[in-house]
């Protein structure tokens, strides 16, 4: 018999507002993609995602912020991930066991969704304006994940050691998201699909002069 608690459940408000800021940001990743960020209004974003303009400034500054929970998606499924694995499991191995499983597939499941995260990628990388949002979400990613991977390492991890490893793993996500949107995948590859591969090659690539989270260091009396 399984005696885990569920997971507590947001309340339907906070629901309903994280499903509006996703729909808008999926109406501004759409617009960018098709006309550009320069040829697209906050105006256009609010009437592609069918609410209101005052409705739209409630939730983002500026149409550029508005990507920004969709830039998030990958690094939000490999947080939950890295969360549910518990303390004591081997940290290398989860870290590229999880970030697999969380981008394997596009944030709607569908390869429509692949060639559209792709298509945002690039223009969040090409455009001056859209980098920084980019920049910004990989930043709190890190600084999310870095209590994380403490939890994982035990009460004793060294929190420089913590820290470190939090920098690597979100910066071989971003390399190597940003290396498979600007690729192009190979007629039927169906796995080059997916910016898996390039992201775990940089984690390894990263990883390598990391040692193991180690316990702190201790005074002594």
């Amino acid at each position: 018999m399984n005696t885990t608690p569920p997971s507590p459940r947001r309340p339907l408000t906070e629901r309903r507002k994280a499903a509006t800021r996703l729909e808008i940001a999926r109406a501004a990743a759409e617009l960018f993609t098709e006309r550009g960020p320069d040829d697209t209004s906050a105006e256009d974003i609010a009437d592609r995602a069918g609410v209101a303009l005052r409705t739209f400034y409630r939730y983002f500054r500026n149409k550029q912020e508005a990507v920004g929970p969709l830039l998030a998606v990958g690094a939000e499924r490999w947080l939950a991930l890295l969360a549910a694995a518990g303390p004591g499991t081997p940290l290398p191995e989860t870290l590229e066991r999880t970030l697999a499983e969380a981008l394997a597939a596009p944030e709607d499941g569908t390869a429509w969704g692949m060639h559209r995260t792709r298509a945002l990628l690039r223009a969040v990388v090409r455009d001056p304006a859209l980098r920084p949002v980019w920049y910004r979400v990989n930043q709190e990613s890190e600084e999310r994940l870095v209590p994380v991977l403490a939890g994982l390492a035990g009460p004793d991890a060294e929190p420089l050691e913590a820290r470190l490893a939090a920098a690597v793993a979100v910066d071989a996500l971003r390399i190597g998201m940003e290396v498979w949107a600007e690729s192009e995948p190979p007629p039927g590859a169906a796995g080059a699909r997916s910016p898996a591969g390039p992201a775990v090659r940089c984690l390894r690539e990263l990883s390598g002069g990391l040692r193991p989270l180690a316990p702190a260091v201790r005074p002594t009396r």
